[in-house]
């Protein structure tokens, strides 16, 4: 095999190079799907979700009429001469109570937690798209390393190659022994590099395993091999308001305003209707079957303790109103500082690509005068070398713009 066919094959490596061939290997939306089912994260989120349900049904039982059976035997030490000296007085009854009025803190409590159940579906809206930056990253980490392999092994075949014809050369005495060794010296730098390179990638499959569940990833495929066009910053900025954390820090909000209304419903009086239906009654009471009793309750001296209440529920409310601010403005500053950074990796995915390419000229070039003797043999080496450096730079490039590419479509709020 020639030179000039290990360099044919070389390009055909970056132009085609690719982690999975065969139907079935994983691509980015199912390894998010997988991390989905595997996250205790979106589990513990989930959960938390349940428990706001909870306190919601607990707010709204106060609102509704509590009904109970209540029995009891009292004894005393009495002559059972009369209905007020029995011995033993038994007593069945059920038990009605109704809050009708206690300054509408049920209400702002219900309001509460319905916010708050709110907030914390968007938590895990926002835990999930995070997992996806989690994944992209392992994902591409993982393809990046496969290909930076297949390049090294494609470079180290064409110097195993070019040793080969340098030391035909040599005996023919067109070519110097330095020449061989010289080739031989960069052929331990790459299998070294390779060595380097294949722990990388048994370290990034690793994490996407850990990530996805899935013990062993066989392979994986890029469904979108290529970015699409990106939208302005301005357009990205008008996302800022509508992100999960955003939402979640606005609902935070809203729960602790409606929680200074409880709080101030505690100064107002408390109005309850209590009514007894009783099955057994002993004593002078025998034949009263039902009872109803209105009470009202209000407050006049606490000592501090309302006050102090809504001086908290206040403070806390004003926190929350802060929190908001600042997760708005750190939205805005994510979508910036993402799109920049993107903007920042095409272009110079870009350029990378006109070296690349002028690299594979130059060696191609190379090649040619070192058959004509127009050049030596480390002219071609530091040509092949140039070539192996351009190609994984523009490698490193390429995924580090997709992984920043989703990076930026969280801090928008968007997933797949």
């Amino acid at each position: 095999m020639t030179i000039l066919l290990q360099f044919l094959i070389l390009l055909m490596v970056i132009q085609h190079a690719s982690f999975a061939t065969q139907e079935g290997g994983l691509t980015l939306a199912d390894c998010y799907a997988l991390s989905l089912k595997q996250s205790e994260t979106i589990a513990i989120q989930k959960e938390l979700i349940e428990e706001a349900e909870g306190r919601f049904l607990r707010a709204l039982s106060v609102v509704l009429p509590h009904a109970s059976f209540s029995s009891s035997d009292k004894r005393q030490d009495g002559s059972g001469g009369s209905a007020f000296t029995l011995k033993e007085v038994p007593e069945r009854k059920f038990v009605l109570n109704q809050n009708l009025f206690s300054g509408f803190k049920e209400i702002a409590a219900m309001a509460s937690v319905r916010a708050e159940k709110k907030q914390r579906t968007h938590e895990k809206t926002r835990a999930e798209q995070l997992l996806l930056v989690d994944v992209a990253n392992a994902f591409y980490l993982l393809l990046e390393q496969h290909e930076d392999l297949e390049t090294l092994g494609t470079t180290r075949t064409t110097l195993l190659e070019r040793m080969e014809e340098l030391k035909e050369r040599e005996k023919l005495g067109r070519s110097r022994p330095s020449e061989v060794v010289s080739a031989e010296a960069q052929l331990r730098r790459v299998e070294a590099e390779i060595e380097r390179v294949r722990s990388q990638k048994v370290i990034a499959r690793q994490l996407l395993e850990f990530l996805t569940g899935r013990d062993p990833i066989e392979e994986i495929t890029d469904s979108e091999p290529s970015l699409p066009s990106l939208e302005t910053e301005e357009k990205h900025l008008t996302k800022a308001g509508k992100r999960p954390d955003v939402q979640a820090a606005e609902e935070a909000w809203r729960a602790a305003q409606k929680k200074v209304s409880v709080a101030r419903g505690a100064l107002f009086p408390t109005v309850a209707l209590e009514g007894n239906y009783y099955v057994e009654r002993a004593g002078a009471a025998e034949d009263v079957n039902w009872d109803v009793a209105l009470k009202v309750d209000a407050p006049i001296f606490q000592g501090g303790d309302h006050a102090g209440a809504m001086k908290e529920a206040t403070a806390r409310e004003r926190q929350a109103k802060l929190q908001y601010q600042k997760a708005e403005r750190a939205a805005s500053l994510d979508i910036r500082d993402a799109t920049a950074r993107l903007k920042a990796a095409v272009a110079r995915s870009a350029a990378l690509e006109k070296a690349m390419k002028a690299s594979e000229e130059d060696y191609r070039f190379q090649v040619e005068d070192y058959r004509l003797s127009l050049v030596n043999n480390l002219d071609v080496l530091q040509a092949l070398q140039a070539l192996q450096e351009a190609r994984r730079e523009y490698l490193h490039a390429t995924y580090e713009a997709k992984r920043l590419y989703w990076q930026l479509r969280i801090a928008t709020g968007e997933t797949l």
